[in-house]
């Protein structure tokens, strides 16, 4: 099997990651991570989706592209100039919510339907308000968090902060929990019914 035939890319993938280049942003999302994204999405019609860390949109793409009509999705992100670009590469789909906000304080302030998936790719939702995210999970409902293997970018003693939260995540027993030594390293929990 040859994993690194990455089917199936969204149609708005290349345009993204050519903006990528063109504004240097070096902290791209995963093939391997996105498609991941696509499969687990398009198992659950109908869904609420919650990603945490917009980034510029690759991951979105998969995801959005993995949706159903009835689905809808919030991605949340700090950076304005990011989520400004993001904006445009998603303004005709009307399944998608772009939120320019600090994470940690979108957490505490949400008050909405809890959601089917949620991909937390920031801080805040993965080593902060870890607890609060984890409430939003619909029970059957998924949360992934990627970049659990040492990356080059990491700052120095970030590999405790990743120890911590899977011994944190080891620990609930409300998830059923799949570690994967994969692609910048994932873990898929899903809360039980």
């Amino acid at each position: 099997m040859n994993d690194s035939n990455i089917l199936n890319r969204p149609e708005i993938h290349a345009e993204i990651e050519a903006k990528c280049s063109e504004i240097g942003f070096t902290m791209p999302s995963d093939l391997y991570t996105g498609s991941l994204l696509k499969t687990l999405v398009s198992s659950k019609p109908g869904c609420n989706l919650l990603e945490l860390g917009t980034g510029i949109g690759l991951s979105l793409s998969w995801m959005v592209d993995g949706m159903d009509d009835m689905s809808r999705i919030i991605s949340v992100d700090n950076d304005s100039k990011l989520t400004e670009i993001v904006e445009k590469f998603f303004a005709n789909d009307r399944r998608v919510d772009i939120v320019c906000e600090d994470g940690s304080k979108w957490i505490k302030n949400y008050n909405g339907e809890k959601f089917d998936l949620i991909f937390a790719d920031a801080w805040p939702g993965k080593y902060s308000e870890i607890e609060e995210v984890l409430e939003l999970v619909n029970i059957g409902g998924l949360y992934i968090i990627d970049d659990m293997i040492l990356q080059p970018n990491w700052p120095e003693g970030h590999q405790e902060n990743v120890k911590h939260l899977i011994e944190y995540l080891e620990k609930r027993e409300d998830f059923n929990l799949t570690k994967m030594n994969w692609s910048t390293g994932i873990i898929v929990a899903s809360k039980k019914f």
